[in-house]
């Protein structure tokens, strides 16, 4: 009989351990709509802590609507991206920011909303919704077998796409691009000239550039990434591709980039990466990317680096890589060492030696 008890208790965990990851996309929305009705800024704006009621009248909530705004709310707290709290002077609690919904602030130079908005747009989730039969089929990446194009092409075709895109790699890139600027900047000695690989819209060699005065940057990207940006002084933009040819430099800047391809693609670009750099004295390719597996005491942040993983295979053809992967790229690629510096949270900086 305790048998019996033990085993149903058991299965009745099993089943909410299963509801809980059926329903992990209701977490997603949930932020998703609270970034849209602007939530973080109007409890920013509001100088102390929100109550319910003010918080609804701010948000114009229909009025049929506004028992629903609780349960929003009691969500959103329980996932950690807001809390509740009173001054001295207030008799109920009001809702407060967190750091996590700090960073979902408009006007905050380091906010994801913009990551998020293009992350679950319907282009980049509808993908998922055919992952199982791309298992079954031989068509790059799930994003392809559903609109007929790779991504870059489809962006390359699509204004808004492009736009919310690059956005969206423009956003993710601030807080590690000050990161690398005020914690890794050694990472720069002796340089006097950086190609940015794959930069976008500059996001990073804009950094460098006013940060490091002294050296030349240059961003690499194809055509309709780079149009219509300007050079300054020292930045300048390009338009080509990285499997043809990288300009040569002291440094090749490669951020969050190789993690979209195969390891057969990251392969012809490691090698354009190294000719770059062979005629450089104390030349050098430096990775922005995940290392993944080297987290494993912190598992909110391992999980996190395989939802990247599984990202990655459904966006595009890539992977992201453990330090073993990595090294096996390198050597294959000719170069003749490295060394990674974890200092950007779930990324690293990866310096790869000729």
């Amino acid at each position: 009989m305790n048998n019996s008890k033990n085993n149903n208790s058991e299965l009745l965990k099993a089943q909410a351990h299963i509801w809980n990851h059926i329903f992990n996309f209701i977490n997603s929305m949930s932020l998703k709509c609270a970034v849209e009705l602007g939530i973080p800024d109007i409890i920013n704006s509001h100088g102390k802590p929100i109550t319910i009621s003010e918080l609804s009248s701010a948000l114009s909530i229909h009025p049929t609507k506004s028992h629903c705004l609780p349960r929003l709310m009691r969500l959103l707290i329980h996932s950690g991206f807001f809390a509740l709290s009173k001054t001295k002077e207030q008799q109920e609690e009001g809702y407060v920011l967190t750091n996590s919904s700090q960073l979902l602030l408009k006007d905050n130079p380091f906010s994801i909303i913009p990551y998020l908005q293009a992350m679950l747009d319907p282009v980049f989730t509808k993908p998922w919704n055919f992952t199982s039969s791309w298992f079954q089929n031989d068509v790059p990446s799930p994003f392809e077998a559903v609109h007929g194009k790779a991504l870059w092409d489809y962006a390359g075709c699509d204004p808004k796409i492009n736009d919310l895109f690059n956005n969206c790699m423009d956003s993710e890139t601030r807080l590690i691009t000050s990161v690398l600027i005020n914690q890794g900047k050694e990472v720069f000695d002796g340089l006097n000239s950086v190609v940015d690989v794959g930069g976008g819209i500059g996001t990073v060699a804009k950094a460098i550039a006013e940060a490091f005065p002294h050296i030349e940057c240059t961003v690499l990207d194809l055509p309709h990434v780079v149009a219509g940006h300007r050079d300054t002084d020292n930045l300048k933009y390009v338009a080509g591709d990285m499997f043809e040819a990288v300009p040569p430099a002291d440094a090749i800047l490669i951020k969050s980039t190789l993690h979209d391809w195969s390891d057969e693609d990251c392969l012809k670009i490691l090698q354009q990466c190294k000719s770059a750099i062979e005629e450089r004295k104390g030349g050098k390719v430096i990775i922005i990317d995940m290392v993944i597996e080297n987290q494993k005491e912190d598992n909110v942040a391992t999980e996190t680096q395989l939802f990247f993983d599984m990202l990655m295979m459904v966006l595009v053809t890539g992977k992201e890589r453990n330090e073993k992967e990595w090294a096996k790229l390198f050597s294959a690629a000719g170069f003749s060492g490295y060394k990674i510096v974890p200092i950007l949270g779930l990324r690293s900086i990866i310096e790869v030696y000729p």
